[in-house]
């Protein structure tokens, strides 16, 4: 019988791979979070190098104005509501729900004018939309 009191050792508290979790999760809070100042970006839209234009013959032309005030085909829409530029699509597609609607609107268009636009084509049942831009080589020349 080995009646001899035991050394105890001293627990070890290593530090390390606590380090190394804490570490693991800065980079990933690093990496996932956005630095984005929308008040800062200076924008210039509509610009686009595509190819070239396509004619579509079942095209209705909605056009946005830096105002807000639209015209469907040359045709001015009287009111700046849903209803009433859905109604003036519903006119204007004439071949129904193959038409193409095809939003030009103003580099300084309000945002909302463009959704209100594509609002009215989906109630129009107009689910073909695109959008006319310039090439970037057309905008450098003004």
């Amino acid at each position: 019988m080995n009646f001899r009191p035991r050394t105890k050792e001293e627990p070890e508290i290593n530090l390390i791979p606590f380090i190394d979790v804490l570490l693991v999760v800065l980079i990933f809070l690093m990496l996932s979070t956005t630095y984005s100042k929308f008040t800062e970006l200076q924008l210039r839209l509509p610009v686009a190098d595509a190819d070239a234009q396509r004619d579509y013959p079942k095209e209705v032309i909605v056009a946005v104005s830096a105002d807000g005030k639209y015209s469907i085909n040359r045709t001015p829409v009287p009111g700046r509501s849903v209803e009433a530029v859905a109604l003036a699509l519903t006119e204007a597609a004439k071949f129904g729900k193959d038409s193409v609607v095809i939003i030009s609107a103003d580099a300084t268009a309000a945002h909302q004018s463009v959704i209100t636009v594509m609002e009215a084509a989906r109630r129009s049942g107009l689910n073909q939309i695109t959008f006319a831009t310039e090439s970037s080589a057309q905008a450098g020349k003004r």
